[in-house]
């Protein structure tokens, strides 16, 4: 239903972005996945969004625990539509329900922060399976939960008196990095072609106005047939 869906609406956007369409969703993946917890200042929390998009990502998970995610539209630039936002924001620990449902889902969870038993971003083995990034605030970082629940650590290599770098230009940096060489591996990287045609559909439904009613009228077509 969705590819006839994705046809349908396709008429009603330019052949130019029809094809922008067909061109980057061949570009997205969820190999790796962004994990941002407890993000408040929403200049950074908007840039990771933005980043995300420049590199493909197609998931963000965004936990909610002491600080609501404030999203920038001036920074966002409109990057937060074409994602997948997953918010986690209904339970006591917001945090372990976030860990759980991507460990479910075959990720390994990847703390990036200094740690005893951490792997400089250069050496980060993107062969042992598809993993989830995780990032802190910017104040404290990750918490105690995430560390000792993460299954990996990552840490990109400084050489300067300050001790991290800020939480945009870090997602930036690992994921320009761990992207490129995603890109350039034999690994199965891609999205499945289900998953290809129900992204298209909703990046459809965000460009076209009154997209609710078109489709309305092609379910309601569909169903008389």
């Amino acid at each position: 239903m969705n590819k006839e869906l994705v046809q349908f609406l396709s008429q009603f956007v330019t052949e130019d972005r029809a094809n922008l369409f067909n061109r980057l969703i061949e570009e997205r993946t969820r190999y790796i996945t962004i994990g941002l917890e407890d993000i408040y200042q929403s200049q950074n929390a908007s840039a990771v969004l933005r980043t995300s998009d420049c590199f493909g990502i197609q998931d963000v998970h965004i936990i909610e625990n002491q600080n609501e995610y404030q999203i920038n539209p001036d920074v966002t630039l409109g990057s937060s539509k074409w994602l997948n936002l997953n918010r986690y924001n209904t339970s006591e620990n917001n945090t372990l329900d976030a860990i759980n449902k991507l460990k479910k889902e075959g990720y390994r969870i990847v703390a990036t922060t200094p740690h005893t038993d951490d792997v400089n971003l250069e050496d980060f083995d993107i062969e042992k399976g598809k993993f989830a990034l995780f990032f802190g605030t910017e104040l404290n970082g990750l918490s105690d939960l995430v560390i000792n629940k993460a299954d990996e650590y990552l840490k990109i290599p400084m050489y300067g008196f300050t001790e991290s770098f800020n939480i945009s230009v870090s997602a930036a940096i690992i994921l320009h990095h761990l992207t490129n060489k995603l890109k350039k591996s034999t690994l199965s990287w891609q999205l499945r072609d289900n998953e290809k045609e129900t992204i298209k559909l909703e990046w459809l439904k965000q460009t076209i106005k009154m997209s609710s009613e078109l489709v309305e009228e092609f379910l309601s077509k569909k169903k008389n047939i």
